[in-house]
């Protein structure tokens, strides 16, 4: 677990009072919380709790109706997503989003931020810088590959992973950008528990070691319980608390908010 504790860093990312509706239906109610820099932050509420659209409005997929988002001093909340992108945050989803059709390590390749060869006159006018580039690439996505250990399939179609293998892609994606914070999205779901103790270890190496702030939806308890801290619970769009894992897990509150305890907490 993650030895930081609340209150001993100042806030990377902070939510203030989020609201967003879709037609008649609020899914994010005056929303606030504050994800401190070096934590793993989890954040975690039953189905239709919010906690996807929340990470849609902060990544800028979505515009809130009221709040503000900040990362660091910064305000982002008006930005798309390429330019919250650009200041340091990533993302995953649910659902990996591959290039299918092509090999692992051109996934990670074509991630690189502030590549010259994708402005087309530089293939003639800078071939060898171009060229040189490419090939710093090449060896940092190979250093990811190594860290998530999936050299084995370096040159395999994104595609033909498993779904645990395509989560330890989406997180090594992330690395080629040198993040300040990555979110999460249920970075377990459908992975066996193998993989998912090397995602565990491998999210915990990245905080501790290059100091990546993470913050993720999860809802596999144990894997929270034993990876986060703090955790933030959410209860129909609204912040419904926030404390260390064992706090959380004997909140009477948050056991009612998973339908009486019908959730696995512990």
């Amino acid at each position: 677990m993650a030895d930081s504790a609340p209150g001993s860093r100042p806030g990377l990312l902070r939510v203030e009072g989020l609201v967003k509706d879709f037609g008649g239906l609020r899914a994010i109610d005056h929303c606030s919380f504050s994800v401190e820099e070096g934590t793993i932050t989890g954040l975690i509420g039953p189905n239709g709790a919010g906690k996807t659209t929340v990470f849609n409005v902060i990544t800028g997929f979505f515009r809130p109706d009221a709040g503000r988002v900040f990362l660091g001093d910064q305000d982002i909340t008006a930005l798309p997503p390429h330019e919250v992108f650009r200041r340091g945050m990533c993302r995953t989803f649910q659902i990996p989003r591959e290039h299918m059709s092509m090999s692992v390590i051109e996934n990670l390749m074509l991630v690189a931020p502030d590549q010259i060869g994708e402005r087309f006159w530089n293939c003639w006018l800078r071939p060898a810088e171009v060229r040189r580039q490419e090939e710093e690439i090449r060896a940092k996505a190979e250093e990811v590959l190594r860290f998530v250990e999936l050299t084995h399939v370096a040159e395999e179609y994104a595609g033909k992973l498993s779904g645990g293998q395509k989560k330890l892609l989406e997180l090594a994606r992330t690395l080629m950008t040198d993040p300040r914070i990555v979110l999460l999205d249920e970075p377990a779901a459908g992975v066996n528990r193998t993989l998912m103790k090397r995602l565990s270890e491998n999210i915990e190496t990245l905080r501790r070691e290059r100091g990546i702030t993470f913050l993720l939806i999860e809802h596999d308890m144990n894997m929270v319980m034993n990876l986060c801290n703090p955790v933030i619970v959410m209860s129909e769009g609204r912040r419904l608390m926030e404390g260390r894992p064992e706090d959380v897990q004997n909140d009477p509150r948050v056991l009612e908010a998973y339908l009486g305890g019908q959730y696995a907490i512990a």
